[in-house]
């Protein structure tokens, strides 16, 4: 009666589990997972993710001698684990330095903790659906000291693996490393769910009040900015072809000379991000790669895996750029401006095109557009100068494609900038409103 029993519990279980999956719509699902990969941040993360599966997979082999067979000699086991073990370095030493200006600009926001909208941008990464939460500054000052301690362990590990060949490893050391490298990111995780931060609560009486003020300051703000604005539409353009830098030589000079710099104070202007954080970012795709990939050559004696190694830093450090057309992408989307559709009819595709085989245009463009409108509200709205009595400015609104709300504005130079006014910082327009 027993195995009856058994034998009736575990057909029903296989049952509800195969019922379980019919019940999946995997049509919706593919349809999902296309439109996450479209994304080249994801392409780029799921690629990542592949290689540290593979080569994880082959030194758990390698360790546990599952490979004992086809690597019959010590020697050889010796190098494969060198190999994947410098491999697996170099990518996560990577993904902290890619990480680590974002976790430094919110050590700033924590310890500044002044204007509002540093606590609304800090609420909306670590709290549940970026909401007041009770003593919400000391959690989120752990949680972003528990995120540095990760990256600062891994970079003491990278320090190990590369300054010391593998027989003069301290393994203590090593040990230590990897396991608060481990755990700091597994209890960060963990104390955002469990403390206030993953929990809901009602806010205080006078944040309710504060909230209100906003939005009723908000609104008295629109109302000001879009009395003067004239009511017919356009659709913005970019501003020359991405091959036209005699439109602006001044614009397409500081895009060569100063490519970091002119793209992270363009994306700040346009309302994507500090300024700071974009430069070095950037640099970080664009130069980790070489230095960390060619020393963890050096202590790998087999001259083709060391020349493969040095190669792979390179064409990494190429495909940084795609982080500047990753940008482009959003700025595109969110200003509603014209798609370029040379590759297969796929606009991502020829964003990031354009910023692997020719950057500096790319961003010259987007400067010389930036400058010709006006941003308000998260909409480009198109400078128009008319000569009249008093001078007055008309701006005519072009929507954008989504409904996110910023302040931003572009600098207020002619359309056309000239010499030091191109890349002027941004500043209020001066507008006579006729008295009622």
């Amino acid at each position: 009666m027993t195995e009856e029993r058994d034998e009736a519990s575990r057909s029903s279980s296989s049952h509800n589990f195969r019922e379980r999956i019919r019940e999946i719509e995997w049509a919706s699902l593919v349809k999902t997972g296309k439109h996450w990969l479209r994304n080249p941040l994801n392409m780029a993360l799921l690629l990542w993710i592949l290689v540290v599966a593979v080569s994880g997979a082959i030194l758990f082999m390698v360790m546990t001698g599952m490979l004992n067979s086809v690597l019959p000699k010590k020697s050889q086991r010796d190098v494969w684990f060198e190999v994947n073990n410098q491999i697996l370095n170099a990518l996560f030493t990577l993904m902290c330095l890619y990480q680590h200006p974002k976790r430094f600009y919110h050590l700033v926001l924590l310890c500044r903790w002044k204007q509002d909208d540093d606590v609304k941008k800090l609420r909306k990464i670590y709290c549940e659906k970026g909401t007041y939460k009770p003593d919400e500054r000391i959690h989120m000052m752990v949680v972003v000291l528990l995120l540095h301690l990760n990256c600062f362990a891994q970079y003491a590990l990278c320090g190990l693996n590369l300054g010391y060949r593998r027989s003069e490893r301290p393994p203590i050391g090593v040990a230590i490393c990897v396991s608060v490298a481990i755990a700091a990111p597994a209890v960060a995780g963990l104390y955002t769910i469990l403390s206030p931060l993953g929990k809901e609560y009602d806010p205080p009486q006078g944040d309710e009040e504060n909230q209100v003020q906003d939005v009723s300051n908000r609104k008295l703000s629109l109302e000001r900015k879009y009395s003067f604005a004239s009511r017919d539409e356009s659709s913005p353009e970019w501003r020359g072809g991405v091959l036209d830098i005699w439109e602006d030589i001044t614009v397409s000079y500081l895009s060569l000379l100063c490519t970091f710099c002119v793209f992270g104070w363009n994306m700040e202007r346009i309302g994507f991000g500090n300024m700071y954080v974009h430069i070095a970012t950037f640099i970080l795709f664009c130069l980790a790669p070489f230095f960390i990939f060619n020393l963890a050559a050096i202590n790998i004696d087999n001259e083709m895996v060391r020349e493969g190694l040095g190669y792979t830093g390179i064409v990494l450090c190429l495909f940084g750029l795609l982080y500047g057309g990753f940008w482009r992408i959003q700025m595109r989307k969110r200003f509603k401006l014209p798609s370029y559709n040379f590759c297969c009819g796929r606009p991502a595709i020829a964003d990031c095109t354009l910023w692997l085989f020719c950057c500096w245009c790319s961003l010259a463009q987007e400067v010389r557009t930036a400058n010709s409108y006006e941003i308000v509200e998260d909409k480009l709205c198109k400078r128009r100068e008319e000569e009249s009595s008093n001078g007055e400015v008309l701006v005519s609104q072009v929507p954008s494609e989504d409904g996110v709300t910023m302040a931003s504005s572009s600098s207020l130079s002619p359309s056309r900038p000239k010499g030091d006014e191109a890349l002027s910082p941004p500043s209020p327009p001066f507008i006579h409103r006729e008295a009622t």
